[in-house]
């Protein structure tokens, strides 16, 4: 009887311990809203795009958009989030934020010209794509040795494709200019016009869109 008496007891001390550990914070990151979605960045991890109601794999839910902020639930508490609350947005020398607005066309797209290593080429801004993403011959008019990059297979709406990803020195959007941003070169024709202005440059910065117009700050 003892022994199941103290057995009980140590049963219970551990519930009662387990109940009054603080649950595990969180560091999230609003870094775009997009009409009633938002991307999320938890504990540095792979940005995300949710619509409201959806769940990130670390349960947290999004319950609505606002104009520059969000409102997550995340371990039966709600938060409200704001565009750049989290990190201290750099400035130029002149003291002025680093900012870039772009307004979109017919087809809600954002085409805009983007500087690799000082070289000026077209870009559609997709938050779908993980990394900046170029053409091969765009590759080389900006002297990117990337077949000394990793090959790696990629998905394209053609199909599995070959490509190197690399690391490219400068990115510049307008004032916006970032260094060290992963890239990915595709071979072939699988690009078509343009590249890809991927999460690679646009974690880096708060989005907020507003109708046809896209707003971008630099935070780190």
């Amino acid at each position: 009887m003892r022994t199941g008496f103290f057995c009980t007891l140590a049963m219970l001390a551990s519930a009662l311990l387990a109940a009054a550990a603080p649950s595990r914070a969180a560091d999230i990151n609003l870094i775009g809203v997009f009409g009633n979605k938002a991307t999320l960045m938890v504990d540095g991890g792979k940005p995300r795009t949710l619509s409201v109601g959806e769940t990130t794999p670390e349960k947290m839910r999004l319950i609505s958009v606002g104009a520059d902020s969000a409102v997550v639930d995340f371990g039966g508490r709600r938060e409200t989030l704001r565009l750049g609350n989290q990190r201290i947005s750099n400035t130029r020398a002149d003291g002025g934020t680093q900012r870039v607005m772009l307004t979109g066309d017919a087809r809600g797209h954002f085409v805009t010209t983007v500087q690799i290593n000082g070289v000026s080429m077209q870009f559609l801004v997709d938050t779908g794509a993980t990394s900046v993403t170029l053409s091969a011959e765009d590759a080389k008019r900006a002297n990117i040795a990337y077949t000394s990059g990793e090959r790696v297979r990629t998905q394209t709406a053609n199909g599995i494709a070959m490509a190197y990803r690399v690391t490219l020195n400068t990115v510049r959007l307008g004032e916006i200019t970032l260094h060290n941003v992963e890239g990915i070169v595709m071979e072939g024709n699988a690009l078509g016009r343009q590249g890809l202005l991927g999460m690679s440059f646009l974690s880096r910065t708060d989005i907020k869109r507003e109708g046809d117009t896209l707003t971008l700050v630099k935070r780190f």
